[in-house]
This record gives structure tokens, C-alpha cells and sequence, in this order.
């Protein structure tokens, strides 16, 4: 009984320290407001010049919030809509065209199929002048975007130039539908494939209808493509795994400084397969939603990952509403996978001297098990179970990207050949090829290599230390021969070259379901999981932790990707 008194004694004396302390957070709040809201008051009051009040807060705003991460951020009144379009919605009023600026110029660089930018047949390569009598010359992105945007059934007036012939077109706006799975079907030798592109709303339902189709051809396995999906909706994660795991089963736990944010997430449903065999890719640019995705999968042993590592964001946001039709996005828990890991890479806590995230280091990670029991581990993003290299642009093909090089070629090309043939199976003869290398005669494709920037660099250290003399002979030769190297990159990365410039020239005829098809037969992920799926032992033994195989254990810097 004394025993029993005494624990009531600690657990009352605990309440009050922590009431004592939610009260000491609330003064702390009421008195920096104040302190705030006198010091904004006063400096539009009595500062020397005229001040933009609503600037002038954001820019406080801004500077706290930067304070803490990325991803907790002000959303003003002004920007609800982009914001809603971003993270939360798939639809919007437009005409289904992407612009692009060169040289000061606007272009249509995209045209989306079956929209009212092509149903009025607008091109790639089309300068837009003016849009709705309102010249763009002088705009900015958003000013663009604002004017091409609006409610369903509303005329948008473009004047173009095409061929050096000024035009007009007469468009009405329709309900633009960006899907998140922006392709589905089936890739040879029997596997299926879903490319999911974002976990906004009705994402969950568009894979499940992706993959009941795809049943129906009795695939031998199924690929997940992540790559390069920067997340999305939590819960609409959850429901993805659902499709391939039974019911109340742990998808993924939120835990937050407040009680009220740990969450655990389990399935909801009956799945649609839980033994179709299933592959999910993912590289450096799949986060949050797409690593609860990758890395839950994992943890549960009921897929393979492939791919690069990924981002490393464990981290959940929620929205709030403010006055006036604002609201903030706060960054409110981490979240963990089944087997208990945080995926997180950065640690916002505790930044650097100057204010910079830094990793977690590799000795801050800690090791956990699948439900198999394979080593799985903590922090730095989820690793895949097999390992193909990131491919890496050369950069002489980004400074061609840079300067739309690959874009007027394109444009070009689709003038002189109305038709082609098939875009899973198009490749750029040799003969075209040196029709675009010739056409790059006159061309700017000035660029610093790599080598060159530490050429650079190794000049001024010598310079620092008083010896550019001794080596001023051997940094010429180096830098001579590195020019003339460069003068060989459009044979030496021609390969390269010619596969960016295929998939420009494919959007231009079958638009973005040809360019994802066209990708398929360079894709060494793709090629990858095809191998896997026609190796069922392989399959079994990386879900068993074999070390027959290249299955990753604890990560090392020689398996660590780009981000």
C-alpha cells in the first residue's frame, strides 16, 4: 500500500512538471508576440523610408520557418490555389500546354493529348505573343500560369508565331487531369507496370484500377515505378501498400512532440494481390510518400527494391488554417516503417555553424529486421535490395538541355517527318545524328567539365603558395589537352546524346505516354527487375537475406546514390 502511494506521489508530481512546463511554453509564446507585434507595429509607424507592410511580414515569416526545415512553410492567400495544385489536387481549368522561356522568349514546349492546346492543334516550337490581348513579354512563371489558367468553359485568346507567320487561336478551357499514375499496362515478357508519378488525391484508387487491369493479363510480376516521385498524401500511401498486403496489417507509425500526432496506420481493406510478385524502383528523387511505400513493402519482405537509394525524408506535415485564407504547413512527426526505422537523412535539430543540415552519421544508425528477419537500417533513405548505378549526364548533353539545343532539333525533326512509326521502338539513325551534330556548327556549347573546375582550382592553390611558375608549363599542357578533348564529346557521349534527344523528339508525336514508352528499352532498372522476375530462386533468396545476391546490408559509401 506505502508502495502504491508513493507511485501516485511521483506520477502527480510528474503531471505538475509538465503542466508547470506547458504553462512556462504558453507565457514564453504571449510574450514574444507581443515583443513581435510591437517591433512590426513600430517599424511601419517610424521607419526613415515607406515600408510594404505585407512584404515586410512575409519576409519575418519566411526567415523563421527557415529556421526550422523545408518543409514547413507560409502559404498566403495569393498562392492557396498553386499550393492546392502541388500537394493536394490533380485538376485545374487551362488548355493543357507547358510554356518554356529562351531567350526572353515564350514557347509552347509541351502539348498534353486530347486537351484544347491540342485539339486546336498548338506545337512545340509555337512563340506565344500575347494571351488574351496581354502581351507576355516582361512576365514572369506564375504571371504565365495565372493567365493560361481559369474556370472550366472560358475562352483563352493566344496570339503565336509559327514559321515566321503570326497566328491566332481561339481556345476554351477545359478540366485539366493530371494523373498521378501517368502510365500502366503491360512492358514484355509478361510484367506489368504501373508509373506512379505523385500520392495526391484518388492516387490509391488509380493504382488499384491499374493493377486489376493488368491482372487480367495474368502477369508473371508487377513493377512499382517510384522513381523520382517526390510523395505526397500519407494516407494515400497506406492504401497503395493495402493493394498488396492483408488487412490490419502496419503500414507506418507518425510519432510527434504532441501525443495527439502519433498515429499508426494499418491497412483498412481486403488487398487485391498479396502473391503476385512485385518490384519497386526508386532513386534518389523518391521521397516521403514514396519511401513509406518502398520501405513499408520492404519491411513486410513482400517486394523487391530496386534502384538507387532514396531522398530520405521521414518526415510528416500537416496544414492549419490562419486568418484571412492563409495557412501553414508544419512539419508535426517523423514517421517509421514497420520494422521501427526512420528513414530521415537530414538532421534539421542541429544545424552547423552556418546554419546547414547536416546527415546523421553512419554510426547514428541503427539496425532493425524485416518481418523475415533481413537487416534493414535506420537514417539515410531506404536502401534497395539490389543495386543498379544511377545514370549520370554528361556536361556537354546538360548544357545543351540548358540551352534548348534538344528542343529546336525536335521541333526541327517533326516538321520534315510528319509520322513515326512506333515509340517503343524508335531510335535516332547515325544519319540524323549527324544532321543534329552539324546543326550545332554555329552553336554555343561552351561548358566547364568537371576536370576543369579542378584544373581551375589546383591554378589558384599554385598561385596561393608561389609556385604557378614551376607548374605553369604542365597546367597548359593539361588545360590544352582537356580543350581538345572536349572538341570529340559530341562522338565520345554520342550514345547519351542521341537518348535524350530521341525522347524530345517522341513527345513531339505520341506526347508523354510515347516518351515513357520510348524510355523502356534504355531502362536498366526495368531490365533489372525483368531479370529477377525470370529467376524466382533469386526472388527467394534476397527475401530470405542469401548473400548469393547483391542484397544490401548496412549501407557504405561505395552504395550510396546521388540525391
Amino acid at each position: 500500500m506505502k508502495k502504491l502511494k508513493y507511485q501516485f506521489l511521483a506520477l502527480g508530481f510528474g503531471l505538475a512538471v509538465l503542466s508547470f512546463s506547458f504553462r512556462e511554453d504558453l507565457f514564453l509564446v504571449s510574450k514574444n508576440l507581443d515583443i513581435f507585434a510591437s517591433l512590426y507595429k513600430e517599424i511601419n509607424i517610424n521607419y526613415v523610408d515607406d515600408t510594404n507592410a505585407p512584404k515586410l511580414m512575409k519576409i519575418g515569416i519566411d526567415a523563421m520557418l527557415d529556421s526550422l526545415d523545408p518543409y514547413t512553410e507560409y502559404v498566403p492567400e495569393s498562392e492557396i490555389e498553386d499550393y492546392k495544385l502541388k500537394y493536394v489536387s490533380t485538376q485545374y481549368g487551362g488548355i493543357g500546354a507547358g510554356t518554356v522561356f529562351i531567350d526572353g522568349k515564350l514557347f509552347i514546349n509541351e502539348v498534353s493529348e486530347g486537351y484544347p492546346a491540342n485539339k486546336s492543334d498548338l506545337k512545340a516550337g509555337d512563340q506565344v505573343l500575347s494571351i488574351n490581348g496581354i502581351a507576355v513579354k516582361g512576365k514572369d512563371r506564375p504571371e504565365i500560369s495565372q493567365l493560361l489558367r481559369g474556370p472550366k468553359g472560358t475562352a483563352v485568346d493566344l496570339v503565336l508565331i509559327r514559321d515566321g507567320k503570326e497566328m491566332t487561336k481561339k481556345l476554351v478551357r477545359e478540366e485539366i487531369k493530371q494523373p498521378n499514375v501517368s502510365y500502366s499496362g503491360m512492358v514484355g515478357d509478361g510484367i506489368g507496370y504501373i508509373k506512379l508519378d505523385k500520392f495526391l488525391e484518388n492516387s490509391g484508387q488509380e493504382v488499384k484500377d491499374a493493377l486489376l487491369a493488368i491482372q487480367k493479363e495474368n502477369p508473371k510480376g508487377v513493377v512499382l515505378d517510384l522513381r523520382n516521385n517526390g510523395g505526397g498524401i500519407l494516407q494515400e500511401a497506406v492504401k497503395i501498400v493495402n493493394l498488396f498486403i492483408n488487412k490490419d496489417q502496419l503500414v507506418v507509425t507518425q510519432k510527434g512532440k504532441n501525443v495527439e500526432k502519433t498515429i499508426a496506420y494499418k491497412t483498412l481493406n481486403a488487398p487485391v494481390s498479396t502473391s503476385l510478385p512485385l518490384v519497386v524502383l526508386v532513386n534518389g528523387n523518391s521521397a516521403s510518400a514514396s519511401e513509406i511505400v518502398a520501405g513499408s513493402l520492404q519491411d513486410l519482405d513482400r517486394a523487391i527494391v530496386i534502384g538507387q537509394r532514396s531522398y530520405g525524408k521521414g518526415l510528416v506535415q500537416q496544414t492549419f488554417n490562419l486568418p484571412y485564407n492563409s495557412l501553414v504547413k508544419v512539419t508535426v512527426a517523423k514517421y517509421y516503417t514497420p520494422s521501427g526505422r526512420c528513414i530521415q537523412k537530414l538532421d534539421y535539430a542541429h544545424k552547423n555553424a552556418e546554419g546547414v543540415a547536416e546527415r546523421f552519421a553512419d554510426s547514428t544508425m541503427v539496425m532493425y529486421q524485416t518481418k523475415a528477419g533481413r537487416n534493414v537500417y535506420s537514417g539515410n533513405g531506404v536502401y534497395p535490395d539490389i543495386v543498379v548505378d544511377a545514370a549520370k549526364l554528361s556536361p556537354v548533353t546538360i548544357s545543351m538541355i540548358n540551352k534548348s539545343l534538344f528542343f529546336n532539333y525536335a521541333n526541327q525533326y517533326r516538321k520534315e517527318k510528319p509520322t513515326l512509326a512506333s515509340a517503343r521502338t524508335f531510335q535516332l539513325s547515325d544519319a540524323d545524328y549527324a544532321t543534329f551534330s552539324s546543326s550545332l556548327a554555329d552553336k554555343d556549347l561552351s561548358y566547364q567539365s568537371r576536370t576543369e573546375r579542378l584544373l581551375s582550382d589546383l591554378r589558384a592553390e599554385a598561385e596561393k603558395e608561389n609556385k604557378s611558375a614551376e607548374v605553369k608549363t604542365d597546367l597548359e599542357n593539361l588545360k590544352y589537352k582537356l580543350t581538345s578533348s572536349k572538341k570529340t564529346d559530341l562522338v565520345s557521349h554520342k550514345t547519351e546524346i542521341k537518348r535524350v534527344l530521341e525522347t524530345q523528339i517522341v513527345s513531339r508525336y505520341f506526347y508523354e505516354k510515347g516518351r515513357i514508352e520510348q524510355s523502356f528499352q534504355y531502362d536498366k532498372e526495368l531490365a533489372a527487375a525483368k531479370n529477377l522476375f525470370a529467376n524466382q530462386s533469386q526472388i527467394l533468396a534476397i527475401l530470405k537475406g542469401d548473400g548469393n545476391y547483391k542484397v544490401i546490408g548496412k549501407p557504405t559509401k561505395a552504395t550510396a546514390s546521388i540525391d
